[in-house]
């Protein structure tokens, strides 16, 4: 009988891509999955390290499974991956005794061995530590087990040199390496040969991209794309403002598969913050690319990452980014409070001087002006017919489908389970912060054809 395998992911798109390489590694291996923990013979608990209370969860995990062993005897092979397995290595074993693999960010093509040699270890073994990078952004086409039917991630970057003050990604998921230009075109195809209707590109600072192959930067990569037959959509994740090119601009506004949405991270609205954010960017920088973006694609919809509380922030500071949010309008946003993350300049150079309850006051004042002007823009949507790509149903009624528009909002409606996987045109006709509702414009036997 073979074993069952568990993976519980934290984090980013960008983990959950590389859950779906390493299910499929085990799969290929000849260990099938399971949904239930308690059914499995090996659990991996794949990491964010980006902020601390992603670390905490994996050891009350952690936690959790050594209680077992200690309650009944027995307990799955524990493998731990992702960032904070890259982070911490060996020092987790200090925390935990209920680890049997750690495996860092750029071994992953290894798992299935590290996990065999684990299996049929001798029961109290010493854990296996792998953490040497390889510096190969390579990985076996039709190998992943892809988690969604409709959408797929396809991973173009690996790695980040910007380092920012605040961020952890250099030193969790290395240097910056780029993936070959044939490897990402052959990855989106597969992806629509198996079912795929969205491609959505990953990486660090995925509009950095150069092949490393042929001479075709992140403009050219979209134009490769959108040639291909079958694929309705293209996304991205996450762009760095200070790579976004006047050729990037064009191929958006040109190429129709291109989603009319671009997340754009700012982080503050103060250029003092931002300087010691190391961005290389001011306010004044991001507001005028803001609006060379609007000018050349007026429908495009705009979100942001903001982190309020970073050493240093004055009430000025902080008022400078609720008054950047109240002029740029997001559709939505990603905000956090600072906490200080392992190896990052910050901690290292910068004081964590903003008091925790007056970081809490601001992120509620942030989330309840960014919570105002998405119920504004999502009402302006009412009585306005959308292209809606099915993914799914709806998670809170049995008898309404979900989808995203080319904008990235969440549109819900009543329809047939057969257009999953389709492009519906939706009258709205209700909005809420988080999502739009609405109606089936028309019954048209040209649904799903990228009409």
């Amino acid at each position: 009988m073979a074993r069952k395998y568990f993976i519980e992911t934290y984090g980013c798109q960008m983990n959950v891509h590389d859950s779906e390489r390493m299910a499929g590694l085990l799969d290929q291996a000849g260990y099938e999955p399971t949904s239930d923990d308690l059914d499995a013979d090996v659990v991996l608990i794949n990491t964010c390290s980006v902020r601390e209370k992603a670390e905490e969860k994996l050891f009350t995990r952690l936690g959790e499974f050594h209680q077992r062993e200690l309650e009944t005897g027995e307990r799955p092979i524990v493998a731990v991956a992702g960032c904070v397995a890259q982070q911490e290595g060996s020092q987790i074993l200090k925390r935990s005794r209920a680890v049997d693999v750690i495996i860092g960010t750029q071994n992953l093509k290894r798992l299935p061995m590290l996990v065999d040699s684990a299996v049929h270890a001798p029961k109290r073994h010493a854990p296996l530590v792998d953490l040497d990078p390889l510096g190969d952004v390579s990985f076996p086409l039709g190998i992943a087990r892809r988690g969604d039917p409709v959408k797929a991630y396809v991973t173009i970057i690996e790695g980040c040199n910007e380092f920012c003050a605040f961020c952890v990604v250099p030193y969790t998921r290395g240097h910056e390496r780029m993936r070959p230009l044939a490897d990402i075109l052959a990855d989106a195809r597969n992806a629509v040969e198996t079912g795929a209707r969205e491609v959505q590109l990953l990486g660090q600072i995925v509009n950095h991209y150069q092949a490393p192959d042929l001479d075709c930067d992140f403009a050219g990569l979209l134009e490769r794309l959108s040639d291909i037959d079958g694929l309705e959509r293209i996304r991205f994740a996450s762009p760095h403002p200070r790579h976004v090119t006047a050729r990037m601009i064009e191929a958006m506004r040109q190429l129709p598969k291109v989603c009319r949405h671009l997340h754009l991270p700012v982080q503050s609205g103060s250029s003092r913050i931002l300087a010691a954010m190391r961005r290389r960017h001011t306010r004044e920088d991001y507001l005028a690319l803001v609006r060379r973006v609007r000018d050349a694609i007026p429908d495009i919809a705009l979100s942001t990452d903001m982190i309020v509380g970073f050493p240093g922030e004055t009430a000025e500071d902080f008022d400078a980014t609720l008054s950047l949010t109240a002029e740029v309008r997001y559709h939505s946003m990603f905000s956090f409070k600072n906490s200080p993350r392992p190896n990052t300049l910050a901690l290292k150079r910068l004081r964590d001087d903003v008091d925790e309850g007056e970081k809490t006051s601001r992120i509620v004042a942030l989330q309840g002006l960014q919570k105002d002007i998405q119920g504004e823009l999502h009402g302006q949507a009412v009585g306005s017919i959308q292209d809606v790509l099915v993914d799914s149903r709806s998670r809170r009624r049995h008898w309404e489908l979900s989808g995203r528009t080319s904008g990235n909002t969440v549109v819900n409606f009543g329809g047939q389970a057969e257009w999953i996987g389709t492009i519906v045109p939706v009258r709205i006709t209700a909005a809420n912060p988080n999502s739009l509702k609405g109606e089936a414009a028309a019954f048209l036997d040209t649904v799903g054809s990228g009409a």
